[in-house]
């Protein structure tokens, strides 16, 4: 999703929240009072299985990268789990997508001086063939046009080439905001601040792109074209943030040329040797390994209603994750979140009155493909959904929860959030079927009453997403066995209520209500500006000429996204079909 949908959306999230505050919720059954919340209680918090079953998925399987062997591997045993609980269970296969097998990295500098470096590859690199190549580093360099680059690009054959900013320090943004005079960090937050907005220029300036899902973009490929020995980046997933010994791990489209994902530290001690002409080389192994193609799929739990069999109490959360750590709180906090509430559900509510079902989706990582696929291929599926719950937030408990742009929906889920116990009980965030980049919205794009969970987020943003540290330590197990708890509640409210949520959409374009009542409050001290407001202010955003906003999305009156897009059914296809948002 672009910058520019982002803003657009979370604008008009702050006005839908304000637009459905006022309501009149049924009269709850408490907790106390409902034999059906109070043994999901008991049995959530005092006889858990979210450790156990976390630390075989995280541990023992390990990360789960679309098309690997890893990913059915971790489907089987989701599906033996769930026959062993008496839950049906089943697999969908939607496409195909790459395979690939991931092997050991080894990067070391061996001239100026011998160091082994923090590196790995990205996903689907190509590997060094079981041998070592050594070479030379060279910086991607500042160019007036495409027409100068193309000049330069021969400079690249038989070197590695340096494709990201270097860091001047590698020191988080909190620990300046806590330890620096506020000069020292203010010349600091600028410089980074600086130094990445002309970065971005550089890139541009080549002709080609390097985005956040493929971190070398067609640039790599333009490189790996003109002989580069290989490509190195340093990504973090907080840019501005930064974080102690943490890179962000994607993928490359590479095929011939490695592809290096390293840390700041020793990234930026080859860019400052390369910068001064120190000639470091490097020597590289790496073993990685393409597997054909691989089917694509999703893996179902169902519990079957006995009433309303065929309206829907949907439970989701991503399977896949990026391959660099354990992907243990993306997704993995997620896949044991609803098994776990599945299992609490099968003893405490085994005969829902509507069919309550959880998807355990492929390819989120990937462009969300596996649950755009199912939504797509499953109308009648999706236009019986009574409530859908998705968890894509980390390890956090859940703190609030988003609507779907539906006034019934808000209504629908605002009385359900009653019914919880108030010390476990989520707040209603607000109402918008875009916010959050997770699968549910393949669901609210169609209209459907498909909410987001929001967790706290514990350094999620910087530590853990999509990087070299999301690892099984990183997991808060209180906060994990509340979640499912509150899961398999929202489930069983959703499934008791005998109304069915209108789909009369919102008008996301409404204007946010002007502020009322109250004293507007002064902070004690003074704010520091961050370093993501300070890029604001110095460079504030705006579409680059020429280019397509929105990512080419058609909008109607009422703000929603008029056709919703199918995703890929296999690496490389670009037939981008879309289906009309509304059935």
């Amino acid at each position: 999703m672009t910058y520019f949908i982002i803003r657009r959306l979370l604008a008009a999230a702050s006005a839908l929240s304000a637009c459905f505050f006022a309501f009149t919720p049924c009269r709850a059954q408490s907790a106390a009072n409902d034999p059906v919340l109070s043994r999901l209680e008991t049995l959530g918090i005092d006889s858990s299985q979210t450790e156990n079953l976390a630390q075989a998925l995280m541990d023992s399987i390990g990360p789960r990268l679309a098309g690997s062997a890893s990913f059915a591997a971790a489907s089987d045993w989701l599906m033996r789990h769930y026959r062993n609980w008496g839950i049906e269970t089943r697999t969908e296969q939607y496409g195909t997508w790459r395979g690939w097998k991931r092997g050991h990295t080894h990067v070391d500098l061996v001239s100026p001086r011998l160091r082994s470096l923090e590196a790995t590859m990205l996903a689907f690199s190509p590997g060094t063939g079981g041998a070592d190549v050594t070479a030379p580093t060279v910086i991607l360099p500042l160019v007036k046009d495409n027409v100068e680059f193309a000049r330069w690009l021969p400079n690249v054959k038989g070197k590695f080439v340096l494709m990201s900013p270097a860091y001047p320090s590698c020191r988080p943004e909190s620990e300046w905001q806590t330890m620096a005079t506020p000069e020292s960090k203010a010349r600091m937050d600028t410089a980074i601040v600086r130094i990445l907005h002309d970065w971005g220029a550089r890139v541009d300036a080549t002709g080609y792109e390097m985005n956040i899902g493929v971190p070398t973009g067609t640039l790599g490929v333009a490189l790996e074209k003109a002989g580069a020995a290989g490509v190195i980046i340093s990504n973090m997933t907080d840019q501005f943030g930064e974080a102690w010994g943490t890179w962000a791990v994607f993928e490359t489209h590479n095929a011939r040329a490695p592809a290096i994902a390293m840390s700041c530290e020793d990234y930026g001690l080859l860019s400052r040797m390369t910068e001064r002409g120190q000639r470091p080389v490097l020597r590289v192994n790496l073993d990685a390994r393409p597997t054909g193609s691989s089917p694509a799929f999703n893996t179902f739990g169902i519990i079957n209603g006995t009433q309303k069999p065929n309206e829907y109490v949907f439970l989701s959360a991503h399977l896949d994750s990026w391959d660099s750590s354990e992907g243990a709180t993306d997704n993995g906090t997620g896949t044991i979140l609803m098994m776990e509430a599945m299992r609490l559900l099968k003893l405490a509510y085994p005969h829902p009155k509507r069919t309550i079902m959880v998807g355990h989706w492929g390819g989120e990582e990937v462009g969300e493909i596996g649950s755009r696929a199912f939504a797509f291929d499953h109308p009648a599926i999706g236009n019986a959904i009574a409530a859908g719950f998705n968890q894509d937030g980390g390890t956090g408990r859940i703190q609030r929860v988003w609507g779907a742009g539906l006034p019934d929906g808000d209504i629908h889920l605002r009385k359900w959030l009653t019914m919880l116990p108030e010390k476990v009980r989520p707040n209603f965030a607000g109402s918008h079927p875009y916010v959050g980049n997770t699968d549910h919205r393949a669901f609210t794009c169609y209209g459907a009453p498909f909410f987001l969970l929001n967790s706290v987020r514990w350094d999620n943003d910087a530590y853990t997403q999509h990087t070299n540290r999301d690892s099984f330590d990183k997991i808060v197990f209180d906060d994990l066995k509340q979640n499912a708890t509150v899961v398999a509640m929202l489930a069983y409210v959703a499934s008791e209520d005998p109304t069915f949520i209108d789909r009369t959409r919102a008008d996301l374009n409404a204007p946010s209500p002007s502020p009322t009542g109250g004293a507007s409050a002064t902070p004690s001290q003074p704010v520091t500006m961050t370093r993501a407001e300070l890029s604001e202010k110095l460079f504030p955003w705006k579409p680059k000429p020429g280019a397509t906003t929105s990512n080419s999305l058609a909008w109607d009156n009422l703000g929603w996204i008029t056709t919703c897009p199918n995703g890929p059914r296999f690496f490389g296809d670009s037939s981008n079909v879309r289906a009309p948002s509304r059935r």
